[in-house]
């Protein structure tokens, strides 16, 4: 039995299936890992969160390299994975899509925001720090571009930072309840994508394991945890995982 053939037996036998989605899966739409050679953190020097809230210049660069860099994301589409993803949604098989990534994809792939958890937010808007009111990017970008100016929140004139967690911001704790809680419910978790790195969201492919779920990585290189999985398939996603499934 090859790959495919063992990945389409485990997802048939599952009854409550969890994605958690990284990186890889984007790059295969074409926006660049942020950690490889020539990725945005290779370039520059990450602005941490106590930074852009104590300066005007900190937040300036954040913004700065939010546009510089926006193009690429905004433009993707949703590829062959994250199609596969929101059919097996669609069937009632997969009952949430954890997520390490920004850009929204999963969504408008047809799945619902409902069943959509974002452990490090969304790049595609901004929100105000203080009261969370949500801010669409196209006016941001007006008037940043066009005027130098920074954005204030519309509603209390708190500031507005795009809906991202940041490097030394506080992981946001309702996603990360939602997460243990699908994490604990399933029969299956299906990583795609991911390098299991970064905790501590890494951390719930193990926490499924510990629980009695089975546990497949699918990504284009190994992994701390490849030992600890029923599955591994070093493969691109998108065909790999469409296969298995059967979907275009």
């Amino acid at each position: 039995m090859n790959d495919v053939e063992q990945l389409r037996e485990i997802v048939g036998a599952a009854k409550r299936i969890v994605a958690f989605t990284g990186a890889g899966i984007s790059t295969e739409s074409g926006i660049p890992d942020f950690r490889s050679p020539g990725g945005i953190w290779t370039r520059y020097k990450p602005i941490y969160f106590d930074d852009f809230m104590a300066s005007d210049e900190m937040r300036r660069e954040s913004w700065r390299r939010k546009f510089a860099t926006d193009e690429t994301m905004l433009n993707a589409e949703p590829n062959a994975g994250h199609r596969a993803l929101a059919k097996l949604v669609e069937l009632g098989r997969m009952s949430a899509i954890i997520t390490q990534n920004v850009d929204g994809l999963h969504q408008r792939s047809g799945v619902p925001d409902a069943k959509v958890i974002e452990l490090h937010g969304n790049a595609t808007y901004a929100s105000c720090l203080d009261c969370g009111h949500r801010h669409e990017l196209a006016p941001i970008r007006t008037a940043f571009l066009e005027k130098g100016e920074l954005p204030l929140c519309e509603k209390c004139e708190g500031i507005v930072k795009t809906a991202t967690i940041s490097f030394g911001q506080a992981m946001p704790e309702i996603p990360m309840i939602r997460a243990q809680e699908e994490t604990l419910a399933c029969d299956l978790l299906i990583v795609l994508g991911s390098s299991l790195v970064v905790y501590p969201a890494a951390g719930f492919p193990r926490m499924a394991k510990r629980n009695g779920a089975r546990f497949v990585i699918l990504n284009r290189d190994p992994t701390d945890q490849d030992d600890d999985a029923d599955l591994v398939i070093h493969n691109e996603i998108g065909p790999t995982l469409s296969k298995a499934i059967g979907v275009n």
